[in-house]
Formats: structure tokens, C-alpha cells, sequence
């Protein structure tokens, strides 16, 4: 199955010139889903994480139906403000300024194997500060996927973990 023909690209959004990868096609067709989650169950069961972080907010909806198919736990790598109890956060550089995530401070135990989680990765920059945000609090970030990658736009190169993904965009 070719997953790619269930994604739609969504031209000017965000913003005028940028085309849009959205997932949501993919998540309303459940044989197509179910062949993603399999194929990203094999990719991630492979560096045999004790926990999958899914990053804000729809690498949660790739992380959690994969961590309860993998029997490992799930955490939230979320924007600044949105986690209840104690948090941790890492604040990173963005083209225009900073962003910041957090984790709250008890999702993930000092050398846990960590794997984190997207739907996309472009830059890498929102990626790699999830890596630093978990080796911040004792994980050990063994590997990072998402279900797509722009290739064209060079965030693999970037990460200091392992990365994979189901398909790639070359422009």
C-alpha cells in the first residue's frame, strides 16, 4: 500500500507558499491507518524503546496507538503552560526567536530508552529539542521517526538521534 496517496497536501497553509501535509486523510481511512501503525510498529519496535514521546500535537496521535501496540509507555512533549504537576522545559531557536516544550518531570525515569515522535519532520528543529529536553531529564533517546519526511529541507542532518520515517518528499 502506498501510504502517500492518503495524504493530502494543502497548498498556502499556514501561510501563502507553504503546501501542507495533512495526516487527518490518512487517520479517516483505517485500513490505511492500520498499515502506517504497522509499518511504524516495526521501525520503533526495533530500537526496543522502554517509552515513546510524542511531540505536540499530533505526533500524539502517532505515539500513543504505537506505545499501546508496543507495550511501552507514553508521554507528552507539549508547548509551554499546557502540562499539569511539575515540568521540565528546554527553550530552543526558531528562524524568528525561541519556542520552548516541556515534559512533565516524572514521564520519563533516568535511562529509559526514549523514542520520539511526529508526524512530520521538516527543519528538525522542534525534534531535536525534544531529544535535548529528554536527555535533559535522563532519557536515553535511542531513535526519533515521524510518518513523513521533507527531505528537501534537510532536518535529518540536523538531529542527534537515529531517525526514520514511512515516506519522504523530495520537494
Amino acid at each position: 500500500m502506498d501510504i502517500k496517496e492518503y495524504i493530502r497536501g494543502i497548498p498556502d497553509f499556514p501561510k501563502p507558499g507553504i503546501l501542507f501535509y495533512d495526516i487527518s486523510t490518512l487517520l479517516a481511512h483505517p485500513d490505511a491507518w492500520q498499515v502506517a501503525m504497522g509499518r511504524m510498529a516495526r521501525i520503533v519496535g526495533a530500537y526496543q524503546p522502554d517509552i515513546l514521546v510524542g511531540i505536540e500535537s499530533r505526533g500524539f496521535l502517532v505515539a500513543a496507538p504505537l506505545a499501546l501496540k508496543l507495550g511501552c509507555g507514553f508521554a507528552m512533549a507539549r508547548k509551554a503552560g499546557k502540562l499539569p504537576g511539575g515540568t521540565i522545559s528546554y527553550e530552543y531557536e526558531l528562524e524568528y526567536g525561541t519556542d520552548k516544550i516541556e515534559i512533565q518531570d516524572d514521564a520519563i525515569h533516568p535511562g529509559q530508552r526514549v523514542v520520539i515522535l511526529d508526524d512530520l519532520l521538516a527543519t528538525g528543529g522542534t525534534l531535536n529539542a525534544a531529544i535535548e529536553l529528554c536527555n535533559k531529564v535522563g532519557g536515553n533517546v535511542v531513535g526519533t521517526a515521524a510518518i513523513i519526511e521533507l527531505t528537501f529541507l534537510g532536518g535529518r542532518a540536523k538531529l542527534k538521534a537515529p531517525f526514520e520515517s514511512l515516506i519522504a518528499y523530495d520537494e
